[in-house]
């Protein structure tokens, strides 16, 4: 601004922040329509996972077995590590959970311990079930660890690289890997947000997205943009120059919701197409960034106590002429033994919100805790 400079800013899946500036005439969007490879935009697929197990359909399989024989490589993203998710008794239905965190424990089959990948909290996996004693404790799920278990299986005289926190847990062992992979032949990849963007992976022709369906539905109102940032970013994994065989590269989403607006909006209008419905949903909602919001979280050891702040809270800050929905709990009340709860502040425009919050904010510390 100083210097009237311009400034670009770059990226495949730019934020509903910066389309509504371009909306706005803030921002001036420039489109790049072409690869820097000239290579194609890989294929869509989107694959039906209904009446199926949780995992790799067969259909899914065909096609990693299909690209790995045109001496292609495959990336699978599956944003949760671990063996699985959820640990079951079949006899009495108990749940492995964690005690600090409103949270399951995940089963880390290598370690033979539970863990939460919130809070860090640790236990030995149990023999036996803690309620009932029935020694029938069923994995459900499937984390990157189990993934990895089942296409070493599947496809044995193909290396699996598991790229995770806890796979790579060297300064350089990420670095390492992704070299081996450029100058190696047919592999498959399967990994977590590590592995989703930001690399070149020129032999990769066919990428992967598993199990997103929860963020469709998540309380979050911003998990939508996220999961439509995520695919685009794996999307853009595939095919990144032309594949030696001539043949197509090809990125699949499993899910059990393919008839879903957001997915089909993604599917055939971009990653514009699906940010500019979104962002057209949020002005309807009345969310950011179409309007201002603060959100203000009390966290305390017992939840009254976290609820009665705010409640306090709530009438200097509407008396300041700002709209106060809550107390209402976190989209996780517990986390690592704190329980959360929030107010969510709102304004007829964003200079009166933060007008309203700058002129309360150093009264709210005077308020009993």
């Amino acid at each position: 601004k100083y210097r009237d400079c311009p400034i670009v800013l770059g990226s495949a899946t730019p934020s509903l922040e910066s389309l509504n500036n371009v909306e706005g005439g803030r921002y001036e969007l420039l489109k790049l329509v072409e690869r820097a490879t000239d290579a194609p935009q890989p294929q869509w697929r989107i694959i039906d996972q209904r009446r199926q197990n949780e995992g790799l359909s067969p259909e899914l399989i065909e096609l990693i077995k299909k690209h790995l024989e045109q001496s292609g490589q495959v990336l699978i993203y599956r944003n949760r590590r671990g063996y699985a998710p959820v640990v079951m008794c079949q006899a009495c239905g108990w749940q492995a959970d964690c005690h600090r965190c409103s949270a399951h424990l995940t089963m880390h089959h290598s370690a033979s311990l539970l863990q939460c990948h919130h809070c860090g909290h640790q236990a030995p996996m149990p023999l036996r079930c803690p309620e009932c004693e029935d020694p029938n404790l069923v994995p459900l799920g499937a984390g990157t660890e189990r993934l990895e278990a089942t296409l070493s299986s599947l496809f044995s005289d193909t290396p699996v690289y598991r790229v995770d926190r806890d796979a790579m847990s060297g300064r350089y062992d990420f670095e390492n890997l992704l070299e081996e992979v450029r100058e190696g032949g047919p592999c498959i990849l399967v990994g977590t947000q590590m592995l989703a963007k930001g690399h070149h992976l020129p032999k990769v022709t066919l990428a992967v997205v598993l199990d997103v369906d929860q963020a469709l539905f998540s309380g979050d109102f911003r998990a939508p943009e996220r999961l439509g940032q995520v695919i685009y970013q794996v999307a853009g994994r595939a095919g990144r120059e032309r594949s030696l065989s001539g043949q197509p590269s090809q990125f699949v989403l499993q899910t059990r919701h393919p008839e879903h607006g957001l997915l089909s909006e993604l599917r055939q209008g971009g990653y514009l197409g699906f940010a500019k419905r979104l962002l057209s949903e949020r002005q309807q909602a009345g969310l950011p960034p179409s309007e201002g919001l603060v959100l203000l979280r009390a966290e305390a050891h017992q939840p009254e106590a976290a609820v009665s702040f705010l409640k306090a809270a709530q009438k200097p800050l509407t008396q300041a002429g700002l709209m106060a929905q809550g107390p209402i709990a976190s989209i996780m009340p517990k986390r690592g033994g704190y329980w959360r709860y929030q107010l969510w502040l709102q304004a007829p425009s964003r200079a009166q919100l933060i007008e309203g919050v700058s002129r309360e904010w150093m009264n709210l510390y005077r308020l009993p805790s």
